[in-house]
């Protein structure tokens, strides 16, 4: 898969420059909370977690009206590192139902490809794939026979972020999927959405915009989820870095284009 660039926010200062810069203005004003909040966004752009819930912790000492903002904050992140355990076959995924059998194949295929056995990954994987639904959707204004990650280790699951916990979702379960825009530099690592399933019941969290870890590249576009690169697992199958990207039979999607994604009633 070729590399993808979508670039909604310019950042031309070094994010390393921006935090070391911001802890001098810290220091020079501790008491200010802006920038304290923006310290620990970049922080989270970074991945450098434990850091970024100090300056929470900070952030709500300093003024009662950031508790509610450093709640979310901090369950994002909880859900952030139950996310990097699951794709390092550290434990298993969540699911908000009972998953079918092709759900916990592909969680196999993780644990497959962390023991190095890479065909039996592959081997799980793509059994996952023949057995899920494949159902159609409209995302934006356009048509897709069906829809899914672009990361070989997920496919037709979706991952979402609920009161602090990580889960699967099957695209096939998803009745409609509404995205907000991006605005500031939280929504560049997970960006709000609202989530109605196929039974009705309605949802509000977060889709992590980027692909997991990749805030430990040397590339800033990756972390700001303003470019998408395939790490190519095997002969099949690719990891991705940066921007989150969702493929169809027709097209690939930046994840942050999206608005709204709408499962069609079947013919």
């Amino acid at each position: 898969m070729q590399g993808t660039t979508t670039n909604p926010h310019v950042h031309d200062i070094a994010l390393e420059v921006q935090i070391s810069q911001l802890h001098g203005q810290i220091r020079t004003d501790p008491s200010k909370l802006e920038l304290r909040v923006h310290l620990t966004q970049l922080l989270m752009v970074t991945g450098q977690w434990q850091k970024a819930l100090q300056q929470l912790q900070t952030a709500a000492q300093l003024d009662s009206k950031a508790a509610a903002m450093a709640q979310t904050y901090r369950a994002l992140i909880q859900a952030e590192i139950q996310r990097e355990q699951v794709l390092n076959s550290q434990r298993d995924p969540q699911y908000l139902s009972a998953p079918e059998d092709w759900q916990i194949l592909l969680a196999e295929a993780l644990v497959a490809r962390a023991h190095h056995q890479a065909s039996a990954a592959e081997k799980f994987q793509q059994q996952a794939y023949s057995d899920a639904p494949a159902v159609a959707f409209m995302i934006n204004h356009e048509t897709a026979e069906w829809i899914a990650d672009g990361d070989s280790r997920l496919g037709p699951v979706c991952e979402v972020f609920i009161n602090g916990n990580y889960y699967w979702l099957p695209f096939s379960q998803i009745q409609q999927l509404t995205i907000e825009q991006p605005q500031d530099l939280r929504d560049l690592v997970w960006i709000p959405a609202a989530i109605t399933l196929t039974d009705f019941s309605q949802h509000y969290g977060f889709l992590p915009s980027r692909y997991a870890f990749s805030y430990t590249q040397a590339n800033d576009q990756l972390s700001l989820a303003s470019l998408t690169e395939w790490e190519t697992l095997s002969k099949h199958s690719w990891a991705g870095i940066g921007q989150k990207m969702l493929v169809s039979a027709q097209a690939e999607y930046p994840l942050l284009t999206i608005r709204t994604l709408t499962q069609q009633a079947s013919e």
